[in-house]
C-alpha cells in the first residue's frame, strides 16, 4: 500500500522581517502564519494523512503564545492529518517553556519528537526522528539511524534538520548530516530542512525548502514535497507543490553608457503586472553609465516601487563615468561649478581611499540629481 506524506521545513513562524517597512513586515508575518493553512489545505486536497515537519517551525526559541496556540489551532483544524514535528536549531528541544507549551495545547494529531527513537508512524512504515535537542549538538544527529531498528518490510523515513557536508562546503563542523546517511541507514527517504530552498542530495534525500520565502537567495515562491512511497527499497515519487504567496525576485540589471535605461528596466521586470502586489524585488544594477543615466535609473526605480510589494535597487556594483557636459549642467560658471569639479577631482583621485572616492562620487551624483530636479 503506497503511503504518501508531505515534507516542509523552516516555516519559522513569527519572523520579525526587520530590514522592510512596517506594512511589509505586517504582510509577510500574517503570510507565514497563513503557511501552516496552506500545508493543512494541501493535505486535505491530495487525501495525505501525514505532514513531516523537519525542524524550524518557530522563528526562535521563545516564540509568543499567539504564534504558537495559531500553529496548533491550524494543525488541529484537519482532525484526519497527522504532524510530526522535530525541533530544529532555531527552536531547539532545549527551550523547555516552548515545546512544553506545545504538548500542554496540541491536540493528538500532533506528535512533538523530542527524542531519537523509532516511532510507528502508519502501518508499514517506522519514522526515525533526528531532533535538535541543543541549537549545536557538536555531532551528526543522524548518525544513530544507521544502526535504528525497524520492523521487517517496513518502510524507513528519516526526519532531520542541519547541513549536509557536501552540501554546504562552507560547513565542516562534526554536526554535518552525512551526505550518504539514506543509504547507510537504509532509509526509502531522508526529509530535511534547514536549507531554505528545494534541493535534492540524491533520490532518497531532499531539502524541501520554507512554504513562505524569506530572502532573496532562494528566488520563486516557497513550497514543500508531496512523497510517495510504494515498498521498500523502491525509490520514491516527489512532486513539488506551489504554497508561498508571495514571489521573491533577484533581479540584475546590466547597463552600458549605450543603454536605454527605461526599456532595460521594463525588460527584466515581471511581465505579468496582476501579479506586482505580490512579488518583491532586489534590483542589482551593474555596469558603467553615465550621470544622467544613473539619474534616469534613480527617478524609474523610484516611480514603479510602488506598484510591488517591496522592491529595493542595488547601485553598489554600479559605476558612473562623469564627463564635462555632466558638469555644464549643474553649473558652466560660479560657486557650484567650483564645488562640482573639486567633487569630480575627488572622485577620480588614484591617490585617495576608494571610500573618500566613493563619497565624492555620491556626493556628485546628489548634486547632479538636486540641479536636474530644480530644473525641471
Amino acid at each position: 500500500m503506497t503511503l504518501r506524506f508531505l515534507h516542509c521545513s523552516d516555516l519559522h513562524l513569527g519572523k520579525r522581517f526587520g530590514q522592510f517597512d512596517e506594512d511589509t513586515r505586517a504582510a509577510l508575518q500574517l503570510a507565514r502564519q497563513a503557511s501552516l493553512d496552506q500545508i493543512a489545505n494541501i493535505a486535505q486536497r491530495e487525501t495525505v494523512s501525514h505532514v513531516l515537519v523537519a525542524g524550524d517551525t518557530f522563528d526562535t526559541e521563545t516564540p509568543s503564545s499567539r504564534v504558537i496556540r495559531q500553529a496548533l489551532a491550524s494543525m488541529a483544524s484537519v482532525v484526519d492529518v497527522q504532524w510530526w514535528i522535530i525541533p530544529g536549531n532555531h527552536d531547539s528541544g532545549a527551550a523547555e517553556p516552548l515545546w512544553a507549551e506545545m504538548a500542554r495545547h496540541k491536540s493528538a494529531n500532533v506528535h512533538l519528537l523530542l527524542s531519537a527513537e523509532p516511532v510507528h508512524m502508519a502501518a508499514g512504515a517506522t519514522l526515525l526522528p533526528a531532533p535538535c535537542m541543543r541549537r549545536f549538538a557538536g555531532h551528526d544527529r543522524t548518525a544513530w539511524m544507521d544502526q535504528a531498528p525497524s520492523p521487517d518490510g517496513d518502510l524507513r523515513i528519516g526526519l532531520a534538520h542541519g547541513a549536509v557536508l557536501d552540501f554546504d562546503r562552507d560547513q565542516s563542523g562534526a554536526e554535518t548530516i552525512a551526505s550518504d546517511r539514506a543509504k547507510t541507514a537504509r532509509l526509502d527517504y531522508l526529509a530535511l530542512g534547514d536549507w531554505h530552498g528545494e534541493f535534492e542530495l540524491d533520490a532518497r534525500s531532499r531539502y524541501c525548502g520554507t512554504p513562505e520565502r524569506d530572502r532573496f537567495k532562494h528566488a520563486g515562491r516557497g513550497g514543500c514535497l508531496l512523497v510517495e512511497l510504494d515498498a521498500p527499497g523502491r525509490p520514491p515519487r516527489v512532486r513539488r507543490i506551489e504554497t508561498g504567496q508571495f514571489d521573491w525576485c533577484d533581479l540584475t540589471l546590466e547597463l552600458t553608457s549605450l543603454s536605454d535605461v527605461a526599456a532595460e528596466v521594463q525588460r527584466i521586470l515581471p511581465a505579468e503586472r496582476a501579479e506586482w502586489t505580490r512579488t518583491l524585488i532586489r534590483l542589482q544594477a551593474r555596469g558603467w553609465v553615465s550621470a544622467a543615466q544613473h539619474a534616469a535609473l534613480m527617478d524609474l526605480a523610484a516611480e514603479v516601487a510602488p506598484a510591488f510589494h517591496h522592491l529595493s535597487l542595488d547601485t553598489s556594483a554600479l559605476q558612473i563615468e562623469h564627463r564635462a557636459e555632466d558638469l555644464d549642467q549643474i553649473a558652466r560658471s560660479g560657486a557650484l561649478r567650483v564645488a562640482a569639479e573639486q567633487l569630480l577631482a575627488d572622485s577620480q583621485n588614484t591617490v585617495a581611499a576608494e571610500p573618500e572616492r566613493a563619497v565624492a562620487a555620491a556626493a556628485l551624483n546628489r548634486l547632479y540629481a538636486f540641479v536636474r530636479k530644480d530644473a525641471e
